[in-house]
């Protein structure tokens, strides 16, 4: 006989046996985690990483934009300070490197 509901058999079986019902209790919570972790915690993983790949391979010349949103040209970098040139009159910035949101593209001079 065909059977359309697995699952009863197996609250079947964890009536049966105390390990198996302990079994049972604790599969809806790894299942649970499994799938934040493909979801959200993964994903999360990969953007931070390729941000900071996006960070260290930074060169003078590109243009880039801050977290609070200030736009610039790198002048200069050195280890975890970058200073930029925004604005018509040059002005230069010192700022993080984490403070870098996104780079938008190299100026060619």
């Amino acid at each position: 006989m065909l059977n359309l509901f697995p699952a009863l058999n197996l609250m079947e079986a964890a009536a049966a046996d105390p390990t198996m019902a302990m079994i049972v209790q604790i599969l809806p919570f790894v299942v649970l985690i499994v799938v934040f972790y493909f979801m959200l915690i993964r994903p999360q993983r990969k953007k931070e990483k390729e941000e900071n790949n996006m960070r260290n391979s930074l060169e003078v010349g590109d243009v880039i934009t801050t977290r609070g949103g200030i736009v610039g040209t790198v002048s200069g970098i050195k280890d975890d300070v970058i200073t930029i040139e925004t604005g018509a009159n040059k002005v230069r910035i010192t700022i993080q490197r984490w403070a870098v949101a996104s780079r938008e593209e190299k100026l060619s001079n």
